[in-house]
């Protein structure tokens, strides 16, 4: 008995040896609450413990999160861009490629089975034959037929460790494919709402081209009674034609928000023009809970890419591993030979092969030790990788909120300058109007109106690229829990 355990011990000694280690989750320091969210609350486990490994959940719906702006033709564009983006046609190509190769290591776990069919005509020289030097010899024709079967027994798992290796990279792939499309959608949203803030911008400098092409007038038609001298009218011009310049500049920016979003929606540039849009100042955002950091773990596709590049990679230490070891290959052949073709499937020409090889390496340089190596430390790459790529989910989602925290304060009190420049250009321009105050008293008002005035549409457009932003760095979809 004890004889027949001793191997048996080494056998399971090598087989511990050769597989895949157990895939260890790096520990991350999750942070009960997003600093900017002003949430305080601790998340208690159902098992007691303060926080619950979050697994990835990709796979999760995580429903069209650009209907809470109630905007039909951002649906509309996201809809269209979701369909035709060349970019999304990429990533999604890559996930088929992905699956598949995860289908041909799945393969190997099931016997290989062919058949052959053939015929040969042969002739072959005396010496082949062992027969003496010029003995004449004929030209012959064989017909065969032969059903082969080959498998691997994986007896040190380098066929699992492949095929959990390929599943990864495939659950990696599709995961990628999520992220660009979560970024897809983000980018058509915030080029959206930006071109809509241009139009608001271009609409407040059109109101004031309007101002001082009415200034113009006012200024000739006094000039020309002697009301005013010549410093006033060329003053009035001389703003006249910078505001038109920055009306004119700003249409160079608006082209390119075009242009930009053309590309998304996977069309030509001069086939595509978005009809203008202003974003109305009553064109309130949603308000977008952060929810808990832990929870970004599982929302978050590039995290959950990251999650699954680490799996693949822990599961090529395995491969690495088996290749140490010999590998054993079980062949089996069955079929017939005959000089015509129907005696090829009669008993007399019957012909089978039975088989097994056990092959490994004896010296191979350190070759395959070198490959574990490099394994392991491709596992310990894509460890940091996924380390990094959550500390940068968990920054932008704090840089969001910390943003929309900022703008909401900015936002109030330029509400109030606002209100502010009107009465203060409104006074300077009765003043003017009088012949109590200069031109260049009432130039000033206008101007700081103007400048407040776009500052409040700037605000407004920053807020919505922001709200988005921050819906991107969420992972597309947030909870209240």
């Amino acid at each position: 008995m004890k004889t027949l355990m001793t191997p048996i011990a080494a056998a399971a000694f090598l087989l511990a040896g050769c597989a895949a280690p157990a895939f260890q989750q790096p520990d991350i320091s999750v942070p009960s609450a997003f600093k900017e969210s002003g949430q305080q609350a601790i998340h208690i486990a159902p098992d007691g413990t303060r926080w619950q490994r979050a697994a990835p959940a990709e796979q999760q719906p995580r429903g069209e999160w650009w209907l809470v702006f109630h905007d039909a033709a951002l649906t509309a564009l996201i809809q269209e861009a979701s369909d035709n983006n060349a970019s999304l046609a990429v990533a999604a190509a890559r996930v088929q490629q992905a699956r598949a190769l995860a289908g041909i290591a799945r393969a190997d776990r099931v016997p290989q089975v062919g058949a052959s069919v053939g015929a040969q005509r042969v002739l072959k020289s005396p010496a082949e034959l062992a027969q003496p030097p010029g003995t004449p010899e004929s030209p012959h024709t064989a017909y065969a037929a032969r059903l082969t079967a080959s498998y691997e027994v994986d007896l040190f798992g380098r066929v699992s460790s492949s095929v959990a290796a390929a599943r990864g990279d495939a659950e990696a792939s599709q995961a990628s494919f999520r992220s660009v499309l979560l970024s897809l959608q983000a980018d058509v949203a915030q080029i959206y709402f930006r071109l809509r803030a241009t139009d608001a911008e271009l609409d407040t400098l059109a109101e004031t081209v309007r101002l001082r092409e009415e200034n113009v007038r006012v200024n000739q038609r006094r000039f020309d009674l002697g009301d005013i001298g010549e410093f006033d009218l060329t003053r009035a011009r001389t703003e006249l034609s910078t505001t038109r310049a920055e009306a004119i500049g700003l249409q160079r920016q608006r082209a390119s928000l075009e242009h930009a979003l053309a590309v998304l929606l996977g069309k030509p540039a001069a086939h595509y023009t978005a009809g203008a849009s202003p974003l109305l100042d009553g064109a309130l955002m949603p308000a977008i809970p952060a929810g808990l950091p832990s929870a970004l773990l599982q929302r978050r596709p590039d995290i959950a890419a990251a999650q699954h590049g680490m799996e693949a990679a822990n599961a090529r230490i395995g491969v690495a591993r088996a290749a140490l070891f010999p590998e054993l290959n079980l062949a089996a052949s069955a079929g017939g030979v005959a000089g015509n073709f129907p005696s090829v499937f009669k008993s007399t020409g019957e012909s089978w092969l039975l088989g097994a090889a056990l092959a490994g390496p004896i010296i191979d340089g350190a070759r395959y030790r070198a490959g574990v190596k490099r394994s392991e430390a491709a596992l310990a790459e894509s460890v940091a990788a996924y380390r990094q790529t959550v500390l940068t989910a968990f920054a932008e989602v704090e840089d969001n909120l910390a943003g929309l925290r900022i703008l909401d304060g900015q936002s109030a009190e330029i509400a109030d300058a606002v209100q502010s420049a009107r009465r203060s250009a409104d006074l300077a321009q009765k003043l003017y109007d009088a012949g109590r105050s200069s031109y260049l008293e009432l130039l000033d008002a206008q101007r700081n109106l103007a400048a407040v005035e776009r500052s409040a549409v700037q605000l407004r457009g920053n807020r919505a690229v922001t709200t988005v932003a921050l819906i991107r760095a969420l992972g597309g979809s947030w909870d209240n829990s």
